[in-house]
């Protein structure tokens, strides 16, 4: 058998350098003296939640840590999800701060009300050479007094309660940032977000959904956004893929400036949403090729009010570079009223695909617009909610197919809800009869 001490130190180093949790890290002290050598050089150390359940002979989470960390000559990545306390942090990261890339801390201090949860946050500017930092479970009641990190393009925190002044005092010390993630974040009410070389930007806003955001930054390509109802995004020549949601509140006002020319994807999701704001994304959006919409209702108050009539040949020339559209309920339903298919109507035999079975669909002749196509739509996925207006749903599925000369998926879910009327309710039983034959 092969002895370790005869390993090539290369080959120790390497096998540590492919090891990051504390307790393998530890345990390799006992394999061999090269091994204990080689310790210096590992880059990345990882301590799980667990590590410290069984702790005895009066041992802290700090100390242990402390011991670890000090052993390392250039530590490059910290991540640390087991309690520890803001004089713990202070003694590791004024070792390793200096060469520290990557941090990452499970805070633990939501409910925290004293000064150590603030002195955990003013710890990391010992780290000034941080590229990325991620926090989980942060209490950020006033601004942490950090130096400005340079070097920073990353800032992730998840599950947290935050002051509007303290967000905007800490994002003022990350200004390179390139990628911004904030998850389950409450206490916010108006977020204002200036970052000049952020790229990818991920906001997720918890509580009543009736935060405001206005976001300045020119080179942003993706942009998602929960729980805001007022969202004011500057200088959007760059962006691609947008996403807008509200589970709890209502989206009153969107605003992007002129139209959203490199647009590809856009979302939009919710309960409620204002016409206004409905009809001036798509207006802007003009140019997306992946259309998501699940908003079930509009209105400017308290009233839940359905979508107003959408003509189906202006919507199609107005996105002519539609690739996919992703339509629930309402969307669908506006797109299906009596006069939104006056300028489209043929007489035609089709076979469409439901739940991998054909069924045939007839419709009346009428007059047809030659002119109209749907040019670039390559998949459709429609939710019907409601069995009302079975003829002009089916009219609407069937101009998709007529007009959608690339059109390769349709896909149509069926949300069984019971009318009062024997003659809605066949539309579903028809559909389904159909599915199976």
């Amino acid at each position: 058998m092969l002895k370790m001490e005869s390993l090539p130190e290369a080959v120790v180093q390497y096998i540590l350098l492919n090891m990051n949790n504390a307790k393998d890290v530890a345990s390799c002290n006992c394999v061999s003296r090269k091994f204990k050598d080689s310790m210096p050089y590992i880059k990345s150390l990882y301590f799980p939640r667990s590590i410290f359940d069984n702790l005895k002979d009066g041992h802290t989470p700090d100390c242990i840590i402390l011991e670890i960390v000090s052993s390392i000559f250039e530590l490059e990545e910290l991540v640390v999800y087991c309690p520890f306390t803001s004089t713990g942090l202070t003694s590791w990261l004024s070792l390793v701060g200096p060469t520290l890339k990557n941090l990452e801390l499970r805070m633990d201090n939501l409910a925290d009300q004293n000064t150590d949860s603030m002195s955990k946050l003013e710890c990391i500017q010992f780290a000034k050479n941080l590229e990325s930092l991620r926090l989980w479970g942060v209490l950020m009641v006033r601004a942490p007094k950090w130096d400005v990190f340079q070097k920073m393009k990353n800032l992730e925190i998840v599950g947290a309660k935050l002051e509007d002044s303290a967000l905007t005092e800490a994002l003022k010390a990350t200004p390179n940032l390139t990628n911004l993630v904030l998850l389950g974040c409450e206490g916010l009410r108006t977020v204002w977000i200036e970052l000049l070389q952020l790229e990818h930007c991920k906001l997720d806003f918890y509580g009543s959904g009736s935060c405001s955001l206005t976001l300045s930054a020119p080179k942003i390509e993706y942009l998602e956004v929960q729980g805001c109802s007022w969202i004011r995004v500057r200088d959007t020549n760059c962006l691609k893929n947008l996403s807008i949601s509200n589970n709890a509140g209502r989206v009153y006002m969107v605003d992007f400036g002129n139209k959203l020319m490199a647009l590809e994807s856009l979302c939009i999701r919710g309960v409620q949403w204002c016409w206004d704001a409905i009809n001036k994304i798509l207006h802007l959006a003009s140019e997306v090729k992946h259309l998501y919409m699940k908003v079930e209702f509009t209105g400017d108050f308290e009233a839940l009010l359905p979508f107003p009539e959408i003509d189906f040949v202006d919507f199609f020339k107005s996105h002519p570079k539609l690739k996919t559209f992703d339509i629930h309920g309402a969307m669908f339903a506006a797109l299906c009223q009596k006069n939104s298919l006056k300028n489209v109507s043929f007489k035609t035999t089709i076979n469409l695909l439901i739940s991998k079975t054909k069924t045939r669909i007839f419709v009346h002749e009428q007059h047809v617009d030659s002119s109209f196509l749907i040019p670039c739509l390559e998949e459709v996925v429609i939710t019907v909610r409601s069995p009302l207006n079975a003829e002009q749903k089916m009219s609407t599925l069937e101009s998709l197919v007529k007009f959608g000369k690339n059109l390769k998926k349709m896909k149509i879910r069926i949300l069984r809800m019971k009318s009062g009327h024997s003659s809605a309710d066949d539309f579903f039983e028809e559909i389904c009869r159909g599915g199976k034959n």
